[in-house]
């Protein structure tokens, strides 16, 4: 008896991941652990402006020292459930499964977002490779099924958006509030806008870059022969 294949259960579908960046500014980010790998993770966090609680039996020296100047607080403790409690974002780095799934359950319990480092099945989120140059961040994920090409992808883009681009974004930023707050009508405002971006203005901008970086190089050159 043949088999209708049409008529067969479909394969499960993936659900599509949904891109965001995400403002943690006066936020609370709870790490479990810090050892190298919750060292990583705090020190993408460093800079959001997110109030970093730490838990960990043992913390590195770089931990250790974020704490000691206050930049993080640290529970040199084992993981308890009320350490939850405030949370808005979960990241478990704990070489302990057992620890790192305890927390994801419980925060899955409370409803709070959560990362388990390295295990997909335990993640809420995944973090991106992410190529940053200023304010300009480009971020890379595969939905977790190849880590290896998103990290090629991410060296590719190194080498195509070199430093300068972060210059050139923080011009464009000032460039866009001076047209925001100009009399011009909305359709010059939005023309202005998008001609800054297009690729030869961008060219232009980031060759003006490279000459200026250059003049300042050759004279301090100048400086060091004399």
């Amino acid at each position: 008896m043949s088999t209708d294949v049409s008529a067969q259960a479909p394969l499960h579908q993936v659900e599509s991941l949904f891109p965001v960046f995400l403002k943690l500014s006066g936020r609370e980010v709870l790490v479990v652990g810090a050892g190298l790998i919750g060292e990583q993770k705090i020190a993408s966090l460093l800079g959001t402006g997110a109030r970093i609680r730490v838990v960990a039996t043992w913390a590195t020296d770089t931990v250790q020292a974020w704490a000691n100047a206050g930049r993080v607080q640290f529970a040199p403790r084992e993981f308890a459930l009320s350490d939850l409690e405030g949370a808005q974002l979960v990241i478990a780095a704990t070489s302990e499964p057992a620890v790192n799934e305890q927390v994801f359950g419980e925060s899955q319990r409370r409803g709070i977002w959560c990362n388990v480092v390295d295990v997909p099945p335990l993640c809420d989120f995944y973090y991106g490779a992410l190529v940053r140059r200023g304010e300009l961040q480009i971020a890379i994920s595969t939905a977790g099924h190849s880590p290896a090409l998103a990290q090629k992808l991410r060296k590719d883009l190194e080498q195509q958006y070199g430093p300068e681009y972060g210059d050139l974004v923080a011009e464009l930023g000032e460039n866009r509030q001076r047209i925001r707050a100009s009399a011009l009508s909305a359709e010059a405002k939005r023309e202005l806008l998008f001609g800054l971006a297009r690729r030869e203005a961008v060219d232009a901008a980031l060759a003006a870059v490279a000459a200026v970086a250059g003049v300042a190089s050759t004279a301090n050159a100048v400086g060091v022969a004399d």
